[in-house]
């Protein structure tokens, strides 16, 4: 049945007018393809990358052991709409027509609906597409007279109609199945689950905060408007529900049918509220407990897998949107020795190496090495080629263009493979970039891009520039992994050569050049 699915789909591929190369149907078996997208896990907050660290995260660590760890990976940005724009696209944020990072009933979807999306790419693939958890990339909401609601905070989620449908949801960018939030789901004013491009159990009232604790990891809730199906503590286990129930149900009745399933959580997003079953689970407090809630759901959804006997044809990724938080890290290191950001400089929203170096495993029995450890330098938006790589899709020219395959690198046929070129960084404030290549990072900019480190909290991590006249940052990561000693005058000709790179990457729009290398 699927076969003939596909090659119906092949032939209404080549009959779209389209100068670049249509998607190619591959005739091989796919595999199936679970994508874990954690919120602010930062790279020392996983055992495996941290061996001082002080949260155990067993499910991860056994991810690790039975595939590769990648120890050089990078979000597209060091905060969560760019960079989930970059995975879900394969380009990078700032090339988009506007973004910000979306709060309530933020929108439109920073996605354009012209765009090619990773899920619309599977599916013409023939794979089945599900999404669960927070979606982030903007949302149109409409008001009573069917217009677009521009206002912000809790009055905007008051103007919104719950009989009309969302016509930018995730169902209308490639995927078959949504269950999940606009945006953070323990943070931001609409506290209500999405369904397909519906609110089916609407808001009823403002959300009591007195039941929220207060203490340094809960100052980012928001006040807002509460579903009364909504539990801020339990968000991620319905996430993790729902997720069981989409492959439990999908395997039963379409078994030969390949899924590709991303499961975007809340934890471990400020503010740190974990589920009842987890309350006191560390030693690390409550931030402490919800990362250990998030291994949890790991491991569920590989047991689920196994139980499934789906597992072994099931390419598991698991990452993060970014780096840490600066208020979980100056708290988990003052009230428990931990270090979500080591060994790295800076946090989320930083330019530096903490605020966008993510961890990243995968497992793909059979095919990826169990217990492999790769270097290479890779980003988030690469997700997307690589998908392709490992289903037999062929990107048109007109989309993913910040993205690399690296399934090579999965199979173990990427040793003698060119390493990536270079590899592009944004940050948040004004959209500033940064171009790494080899050991060599550039970033076009003073500071950090992101946080200011003149407020208390951060202060006393604040680092001298040793080049505060230049206008730009150079660091050699191989000797300086601390971003300590900024060499734009002493390797001047190497920061102008980078500078023109990344001058030269945003007006040509693309960073994979023409025509695309595919691995197939």
């Amino acid at each position: 049945m699927w076969g003939l699915l596909r090659a119906l789909l092949a032939l209404a591929l080549l009959a779209l007018p389209n100068k670049s190369r249509a998607l190619a149907v591959t005739s091989k078996a796919s595999p199936n393809i679970l994508l874990i997208l954690a919120d602010d896990l930062g790279y020392g907050d996983v055992g495996c990358y941290n061996p001082e660290a002080k949260i155990p995260t067993p499910n991860l660590d056994r991810l690790a052991r039975s595939g590769m760890r990648f120890t050089d990976a990078h979000s597209s940005s060091t905060v969560c709409t760019p960079s989930r724009y970059g995975i879900l696209t394969g380009r990078m944020g700032f090339r988009a027509r506007s973004w910000s990072v979306f709060e309530g009933v933020g929108g439109p979807c920073l996605v354009e609906p012209e765009r090619l999306t990773l899920p619309q790419m599977l599916r013409a693939q023939g794979y089945a597409t599900a999404m669960t958890g927070k979606w982030h990339l903007g949302l149109t909401f409409l008001d009573r007279a069917g217009q677009r609601i521009t206002q912000p905070g809790v009055e905007g989620v008051k103007m919104i109609d719950y009989s009309r449908a969302i016509p930018d949801a995730p169902i209308h960018r490639g995927f078959d199945r949504f269950f999940g939030t606009a945006c953070c789901p323990t943070t931001d004013y609409l506290y209500a689950f999405i369904e397909g491009d519906r609110i089916p159990v609407p808001p009823t009232g403002p959300l009591d905060k007195s039941k929220i604790p207060k203490n340094p990891y809960t100052v980012d809730n928001r006040p807002g408007l509460v579903a009364p199906d909504y539990d801020l503590e339990e968000v991620d286990i319905v996430f993790l529900k729902k997720s069981q129930e989409f492959l439990e149900q999908h395997v039963k009745s379409k078994p030969d049918q390949p899924f590709f399933l991303y499961h975007a959580s809340s934890a471990v997003h400020l503010a740190s509220l974990p589920g009842r079953d987890f309350k006191g689970k560390t030693k690390a407090g409550p931030h402490g407990d919800l990362i250990a809630e998030f291994d949890l759901m790991v491991g569920e959804l590989l047991k689920t897998l196994e139980r499934l006997h789906v597992a072994d044809n099931t390419l598991v990724i698991v990452t993060s949107d970014n780096g840490p938080e600066t208020t979980t890290v100056v708290h988990m290191r003052a009230d428990y020795g931990h270090d979500g950001a080591r060994p790295w400089r800076g946090f989320k929203r930083d330019q530096w190496e903490g605020g966008h170096r993510v961890p990243l495993l995968v497992q793909w029995p059979g095919r990826v090495r169990p217990g492999s450890v790769c270097d290479r330098t890779l980003c988030l938006t690469d997700l997307m080629a690589t998908c392709a790589g490992v289903s037999g899709a062929s990107l048109p020219d007109n989309a993913a263009e910040d993205s690399f395959d690296f399934s090579p690198v999965l199979l173990g046929q990427g040793i003698e493979q060119p390493e990536r070129g270079f590899t592009l960084h944004q940050a948040v404030r004004n959209r500033p970039l940064a171009i790494r290549r080899g050991p060599w990072k550039y970033l076009d900019h003073q500071g950090s891009g992101g946080n200011n480190y003149d407020e208390s909290e951060l202060k006393p991590f604040a680092l001298p520039d040793t080049a505060p006249a230049a206008p730009g940052q150079l660091y050699n990561l191989t000797s300086d992994p601390s971003e300590r000693t900024n060499r734009y005058f002493e390797s001047s000709e190497i920061a102008k050569e980078l500078k023109g790179k990344l001058e030269e990457v945003k007006q040509s729009g693309r960073s994979v050049p023409l025509p695309r290398q595919t691995a197939h």
